[in-house]
């Protein structure tokens, strides 16, 4: 698998939306003070049901369309994360299942932000 290349990119953003408004009426906050801070207007929140499993198949589903592949194309899922819906198995897991992979391996590669560029890395090995 060296020479890993990325043929295809995909995203899931949850549905809710939750503004600087929304939260100040949670918390002592403002919108005023988020956007000097951040930048932030607005933010996806998840709902109840959406878990990282869902979230990155509906990601994975896209990325593979836009690729031009199939499922079955796969031959190793490198899940780069900062967080698994439970400690095992890891979300490549997971993925891996809801992709009806069962013979394909998966792993996680959890560096928070950094862990793409190292999902990539170990993608090249």
């Amino acid at each position: 698998m060296k020479n890993s290349k990325i043929v295809g990119v995909g995203h899931y953003l949850p549905e809710r939306i939750v503004t600087n408004q929304d939260l100040e009426k949670m918390m002592d906050t403002s919108d005023e003070w988020i956007r000097e801070r951040t930048g932030i207007r607005e933010r996806h929140w998840i709902t109840e049901g959406d878990t990282i499993a869902s979230m990155s198949h509906q990601a994975a589903l896209k990325a593979l369309e836009r690729a031009g592949m199939e499922a079955g194309d796969i031959e190793f899922i490198v899940f780069a994360t900062m967080m698994s819906d439970q400690i095992f198995p890891g979300g490549g897991c997971f993925l891996q299942q809801k992709l009806g992979l069962p013979g394909v391996p998966a792993m996680d590669v959890r560096n928070a932000c950094s862990g793409f560029l190292y999902a990539l890395a170990t993608a090249d090995k």
